[in-house]
């Protein structure tokens, strides 16, 4: 069985060219649907025809063109879109800059020797900004912001400070005054300066008083420091690298950090707020204020990679003394030349197993006495605040006032209490 294509008759290797045997159709013979005149033999049609290739290089009438083979692989030629972009923008940016050009030396010189348009005709003598952006908080705090020069036994120093009265009274902080060997110069907002002495000190919450013989100056105004949420923004105001009436911005990112004060050789906590407002040496004593130019600390100490204090600089770590500790204190200066501090009446000891700190000796008419505690309790809260470690326990207490009342939470033993203490003022 074959299908045509090599049919072969026995003994011969192709099918006879001749005439086809007796029986099979004939050209321009016998009609055969499988035959036409115009084809040549096809082995398809007449098994007994020879194969041939046959190429017509004339297509049938009403037949179309074959489609061109492309090698998808061969490289394209480029059309001209991609040059006439690149000359379009060129032409564009030459533009651009030749007029640019052209304005600045306009403006500056004058074009082909033409004189320059007339001013305009009224200037703004300042410009204006809503009183509660962070501009207009600065005009109106920066009036009030001073610069503290103190000359010391090893040169001198720069710190800053802020108007506490009309007549006179600056807060700064203890350590800028403290090795003061001389007459401190206050340099106000509008360049002019002034004679300073120091009215008194609190190394341990690092706030000092001084005084310049000068009345009408503009005092801040005063916040409420125990208002205050981390991310509320502030600005803090100072000298920084002796840089006078510098600004920053940032936000209060914790409240209550204890901070330790020790400059003049003892040792003193305060519950700082602590912000990411850029703070540098100079900036101490200067301002911390809220968004609505409300002082609400004093800045007083930097955290810094740096070993050295005199290298340090801001990481985004900076400490104030809260206003309303600051504010009592300088009270008691102005009045008596001496600040109250604040106790519970009890000395601490280490720190309990985990959390809180022992309370290692509870004075007899002291407050913690009065409310039942007893030496051996670990005090775990204070005034709804965590005790880790004995200085936050001091920090704390020393950031309220005398005959202030405080929930204490304790441990006992194994039992959980809890008492209100009337915290006192010291008597020495």
């Amino acid at each position: 069985m074959t299908d045509g294509w090599n049919q072969r008759r026995p003994g011969s290797a192709y099918p006879p060219a001749g005439p086809p045997p007796p029986g099979s159709y004939r050209p321009g013979g016998d009609a055969s649907p499988w035959w036409s005149a115009e084809a040549p033999r096809d082995p398809w049609r007449d098994p007994y025809s020879p194969a041939a290739v046959v190429i017509d290089t004339v297509p049938p009438p009403g037949t179309r063109d074959p489609e061109p083979v492309v090698d998808p692989d061969a490289p394209r030629p480029r059309g001209t879109g991609p040059y006439l972009l690149i000359s379009l923008v060129t032409a564009l940016l030459a533009g651009l800059i030749g007029g640019a050009l052209g304005y600045t030396l306009a403006v500056r010189d004058g074009v082909a020797g033409f004189a320059l348009g007339a001013a305009p005709a009224t200037v703004p003598s300042a410009v204006t900004r809503p009183a509660d952006s962070l501009a207009g908080v600065a005009e109106r705090v920066l009036p009030s912001v001073v610069t503290i020069k103190v000359r010391t036994s090893g040169g001198g120093s720069v710190g800053s400070g802020f108007v506490a009265s009309s007549d006179g009274y600056v807060i700064t902080n203890d350590h800028v005054v403290a090795n003061a060997s001389g007459p401190l110069t206050v340099t106000f907002h509008d360049g002019t300066s002034a004679a300073g002495t120091v009215v008194g000190q609190e190394p341990e919450s690092d706030i000092a008083v001084v005084k310049v013989s000068r009345t009408g100056l503009a005092p801040v105004e005063f916040g409420d420091s125990d208002a205050l949420a981390v991310g509320d923004p502030v600005l803090a105001f100072g000298a920084p690298l002796s840089l006078s009436n510098t600004v920053t911005a940032g936000i209060i990112s914790a409240v209550d950090r204890t901070i330790e004060s020790g400059e003049r050789g003892g040792q003193g906590y305060y519950a700082a707020i602590q912000t990411d407002a850029a703070v540098n040496q100079g900036n101490s004593g200067g301002p911390l204020v809220d968004a609505a130019g409300r002082v609400i600390g004093v800045n007083t100490a930097i955290s810094s990679l740096a070993a050295d204090r005199e290298q340090a600089g801001n990481i985004g770590l900076a400490f104030a003394v809260p206003i309303n500790q600051t504010r009592r204190i300088t009270q008691d200066i102005i009045a008596t030349g001496k600040a109250r501090r604040t106790v519970i009446g009890a000395q601490i000891g280490d720190a309990g197993s985990g959390e809180g700190v022992r309370l290692s000796r509870v004075d007899g008419a002291g407050p913690a006495a009065g409310a039942g505690l007893r030496a051996g309790d670990v005090v775990l809260r204070f005034a709804d605040r965590p005790i880790e470690e004995p200085g936050d326990l001091i920090a704390l207490v020393r950031k309220h006032a005398p005959g202030s009342v405080v929930t204490v939470e304790y441990r006992r033993g194994a039992e959980r209490r809890t008492a209100a203490v009337t915290l006192a003022a010291d008597v020495n």
